[in-house]
């Protein structure tokens, strides 16, 4: 999506808003003990309260209401009653939303309670490369150099980029153009950031994978090798004065 008017940015701003708050509030319910559905529900609860509904299930019909992927699974997990959430665990929430027509997306990992497995060190790099990434953002950047800068960035910290999980663009539908957003260097890919594009950017960076598998239930992704992967992603709007954005009330940021 580009934003062409004032209620169109307005549109984005709430929904981007309410997946910004659910994903805090969520972050701050888990607890040690508790299932992923568990916290799933109360994600869902905490949505309808603003007004919004899950955008996996209205669009791919997920079996849940957000993605709760736990420590070797890297996205799209499904909240299930016997994933019990326990210390230590590296845990990732992606909350994404449609809101009168619009759609929001905010993701992030953390560590519950104690870090038992040395991961705050990749769950810190994962949210500065993210952050950094944001700042060199500007109309007319191409896609192989975001990709590029993430992948070179991770590599100085030690850590490897996931290939095949990528940032999309975003706005009257979870997915837009342009659908690929990487984490590396795809030299093949020569499109470019459109001025006032809305994207979902986001970092997927591993203690050592490079590629992830789709598991049999068909969403959850997962490393190959048992490595760890973290996970940022904030909506944001590129324009010719800096990236906004519109996900900061996350409070992560």
């Amino acid at each position: 999506m580009s934003i062409k008017s004032d209620a169109e940015l307005q549109g984005m701003k709430a929904a981007s808003d309410a997946v910004a708050i659910v994903l805090a509030e969520m972050i701050k319910y888990a607890a040690p003990g508790m299932s992923t559905k568990e916290l799933d529900i109360y994600g869902e609860k905490m949505l309808k309260k603003y007004g919004a509904i899950s955008a996996p299930k209205k669009t791919y019909n997920f079996p849940g209401c957000t993605c709760i992927s736990v420590n070797n699974e890297a996205a799209h997990g499904i909240p299930r009653k016997n994933v019990i959430l326990k210390e230590g665990d590296l845990v990732n929430i992606d909350v994404s939303a449609v809101l009168k027509g619009y759609c929001g997306d905010n993701g992030s990992s953390f560590i519950l309670g104690r870090d038992l497995n040395n991961l705050q060190p990749l769950v810190d790099a994962s949210q500065d490369i993210l952050m950094k990434t944001i700042k060199m953002l500007k109309p007319g950047t191409k896609l192989s150099t975001i990709g590029a800068f993430i992948e070179k960035a991770a590599k100085k910290k030690g850590y490897t980029t996931i290939k095949n999980l990528t940032g999309h663009g975003i706005g009257r539908q979870l997915h837009e153009a342009p659908h690929h957003i990487p984490c590396y260097n795809d030299r093949f890919n020569r499109k470019r950031i459109q001025k006032n594009a809305v994207i979902a950017l986001e970092t997927f960076i591993s203690t050592g994978a490079r590629y992830v598998d789709q598991q049999n239930d068909g969403w959850t992704f997962k490393t190959r090798d048992g490595s760890f992967v973290a996970q940022h992603e904030h909506t944001l709007v590129v324009t010719d004065k800096g990236s906004v954005i519109l996900t900061k009330k996350n409070g992560i940021a």
